[in-house]
């Protein structure tokens, strides 16, 4: 996937979306680079980089890693890589980062503990601030995924931003989620609780040679076996690993392949791909109404209503129908 020196200036600033794609699906790293960097900056092509990989949308498995801070995830991505590789598989990675409240760029430590495969042309890892985006991912990172598929990838794993119990973003994009969790990290059951629970369809005891990973293994289990379940659904599966040395992770894969063959057995698939576009299209059509709310604060309408309903004139309802009639919503 070498060019000559002088193209690479084209490719870093270019505009030409169907050249970008073509590029991307032949496999050229600073094609998707660039991509991702117009998904990530909210370029106004941005329309024109969704419609010309509609049409790849949906070919790649897409595998959220989630946990808390210090289980293990880059390590265990990485590993996944390695296994998935020998499978001949193209994969891209997205590693979310967190973001400096100050100047908004992040460390993108885990882009350094992935450099075992940076000179691997199968492999495309990308590390993305999140930007103060709330859920463990970064606002871009579904356009992101997209341009990933588009170029190819059959496997797209996206690992969050360490993580609490509120942060379940990842279970709306991914195929199949990854909990993962490691003993010593206070208690079990306040980390599988509540929504990290629910979003699990795979649950990673990593550094299970420590102490109290019985323990942990026996927390979640019984954790699983309160939940109500009808005939046939899925019942997240609990794999051991030490992902440091490699244990566990053709575990890790074979419960991955388990899961995705009764999404398909199910019809699943499908639906959570659809509830996943229809995300989407809710968040394009709420950023573009902030747009046109935000620019509406430079007139008088907005700062008219907010008097009225200061003074008691007007309900806050009445008021955001009346902005809404401006905005022809």
């Amino acid at each position: 996937m070498s060019e000559p020196a002088t193209a690479v200036p084209s490719i870093r600033r270019s505009r030409d979306i169907p050249m970008l794609v073509e590029r991307a699906r032949a496999g050229d790293p600073r094609a998707v680079a660039r991509l991702i960097t117009l998904v990530e900056s909210g370029d106004e092509v941005l329309p024109q980089v969704a419609a010309a990989l509609a049409p790849y949308a949906g070919q790649a498995q897409v595998v959220g890693l989630t946990g808390s801070p210090g289980v293990g995830k880059s390590t265990t991505t990485n590993e996944l890589v390695r296994a998935l590789r020998a499978r001949g598989h193209r994969v891209g990675v997205l590693a979310v980062d967190p973001s400096s409240p100050f100047t908004g760029g992040a460390i993108l430590g885990d882009r350094v503990r992935m450099q075992d495969h940076a000179t691997d042309p199968g492999v495309y890892i990308r590390s993305m601030s999140s930007r103060g985006h709330l859920g463990g991912l970064s606002a871009a990172t579904p356009q992101a995924v997209r341009v990933l598929e588009g170029a190819g990838c059959d496997v797209v794993l996206v690992e969050t931003v360490g993580v609490g119990q509120a942060e379940v973003e990842v279970a709306s994009l991914a195929d199949t989620t990854l909990v993962l969790l490691a003993p010593g990290m206070g208690d079990a059951i306040q980390a599988v609780k509540a929504g990290i629970l629910e979003i699990a369809d795979v649950f990673v005891v990593n550094k299970a040679d420590r102490d109290g990973a019985d323990a942990t293994v026996r927390d979640i289990q019984g954790m699983i076996a309160l939940g109500e379940r009808g005939p046939g659904e899925w019942r997240p599966q609990v794999v051991r690993a030490i992902a440091a040395r490699g244990e566990g992770i053709d575990d890790i894969a074979a419960a991955i392949d388990k899961h995705r063959g009764w999404l398909v057995e199910h019809d699943e698939l499908r639906r959570r791909r659809e509830a996943r576009a229809a995300a989407e299209i809710e968040a394009i059509a709420l950023g573009v109404l902030r747009a046109r709310i935000g620019s509406l604060r430079d007139g008088t309408e907005l700062p008219t209503l907010a008097a009225r309903v200061a003074e008691g004139v007007l309900d806050p309802y009445a008021a955001a129908d009346e902005l809404l009639s401006q905005l022809g919503a």
